[in-house]
């Protein structure tokens, strides 16, 4: 059986220089030192020492991160949904990021994170943007708006309005995205604005009307992994013709059907 001389020489062998200055700072010295190993075995103290080392070093990279961040910390001034806010944040925080962290604004969904999906989707100053490739340092100075600014108040954007109409949505994860990416869209049609579909490019009308190419082109950046297309474009064809949409609903044999009619 070793004695307590020898597990002390045999412990001061295994223990770094670190870890024998933890020892120092938790003030276990001289014969307090040989109480306290011989009270617990040496896998024990070994323990011990490596979770206080782990906590040190936890405590370090926290430090450093507050340094880094105070180091690239900018403020950014920008209305969000009408309302003027003022951030102090790290100067490579994403504007999505910068919503959802910092505003709650958690309407606007992180996806891929990568500019793929288009779940991000929010506008600034009118025109659309994906918030995920968006810094916040950007904004500033100009007008974003959410999918929480559409409505006002009570009453719902029209095209919110269109697709819980035409159930264009499912699970909702993308919705915002493709909400916010329609209505931006409806801006460019009114604006002459071509795509690459648009049969001719050389002419540039004030407004364009969309055909169902024209809208799924437009949107084809919005991706939604339940499949809605047909009642998406069915709603945004609504709001940019004010007409009303027919439900069509299509089977896998390639048949189509109205809501609540017979399959054709």
């Amino acid at each position: 059986m070793i004695d307590e001389n020898t597990e002390t020489e045999y412990f001061d062998e295994l223990t770094t220089e670190d870890e024998e200055r933890l020892l120092d700072e938790l003030g276990i010295f001289g014969e307090s030192r040989r109480k306290f190993l011989g009270q617990i075995s040496t896998a024990g103290v070994t323990a011990l020492i490596l979770q206080a080392v782990a906590q040190q070093n936890a405590a370090n990279e926290v430090g450093l991160a507050s340094a880094v961040a105070e180091e690239n910390a900018i403020s950014v001034k920008f209305r969000i949904n009408g309302v003027e806010r003022a951030l102090a944040l790290d100067s490579r925080v994403t504007l999505l990021d910068a919503l959802r962290e910092r505003l709650a604004l958690t309407g606007s969904k992180k996806g891929c994170d990568h500019g793929q999906c288009g779940a991000c989707t929010v506008l600034i100053d009118g025109r659309r943007v994906l918030s995920c490739l968006t810094l916040t340092a950007q904004c500033e100075g100009k007008e974003v708006t959410t999918i929480e600014g559409l409505a006002k108040g009570d009453q719902l954007h029209p095209m919110q309005a269109a697709f819980i109409k035409y159930d264009g949505f499912q699970c909702g994860f993308c919705t915002s995205g493709q909400i916010c990416s329609a209505v931006a869209m409806m801006n460019e049609a009114k604006n002459g604005e071509a795509s690459y579909v648009t049969d001719d490019l050389r002419q540039k009308p004030r407004s364009l009307q969309l055909s169902d190419d024209e809208i799924r082109e437009r949107m084809s950046g919005n991706l939604c992994r339940c499949g809605a297309y047909p009642n998406i474009v069915a709603a945004i064809k609504e709001v940019h013709t004010g007409k009303e949409e027919a439900q069509m609903w299509r089977f896998t044999d390639g048949k189509t059907a109205e809501a609540g009619g017979r399959s054709k």
